[in-house]
This record gives C-alpha cells, sequence and structure tokens, in this order.
C-alpha cells in the first residue's frame, strides 16, 4: 500500500526561507558537501548573517539567492 503525502505550497517555500529578509535558505545536503576553498576545512553556517563560516581560514562566504558563494575574494574577514 503506497500513501502519499500532500505537501502545503506555503509551508515548503517556508520551510527553504532563511529568517534574514526573505533571503532563500540553503539546501542542508549541500551544506554537508561544502568545504572551505581555502583551507579545505569545515564550515559552519550562520543563519542570522546567512554566511558560511571558515574559522580555520578567517572568512565568511556569504550567500546570495540561496547560493553560497565560494570565492576567498568576495569572502569577508573575521573580526576577533
Amino acid at each position: 500500500m503506497v500513501v502519499q503525502q500532500t505537501v502545503d505550497p506555503l509551508k515548503l517555500v517556508e520551510a527553504t526561507m532563511s529568517n534574514d529578509a526573505n533571503e532563500p535558505g540553503v539546501d542542508p545536503r549541500l551544506l554537508e558537501m561544502l568545504i572551505c576553498p581555502v583551507t579545505r576545512g569545515k564550515l559552519v553556517y550562520d543563519p542570522i548573517c546567512n554566511e558560511l563560516i571558515s574559522e580555520k581560514a578567517g572568512l565568511a562566504y556569504p550567500i546570495r539567492n540561496g547560493i553560497p558563494v565560494m570565492l576567498a575574494e568576495e569572502a569577508r574577514p573575521l573580526t576577533p
């Protein structure tokens, strides 16, 4: 027996939006695969700033329209 679930389109949209001014969120599966292009180290998602943080490199990579921008030139330096 196959049971189909209906998905409320509004809830689907809300689930893919971040908390920051209707910026699209990032797919959690994508976040698991990404690494810092400078250090090849782990990244931590900051939903408040909508950035991926590389503490080892001291950089914060922006996420624009739900797409991580993984260029060191586009990353902002972290301040202590």
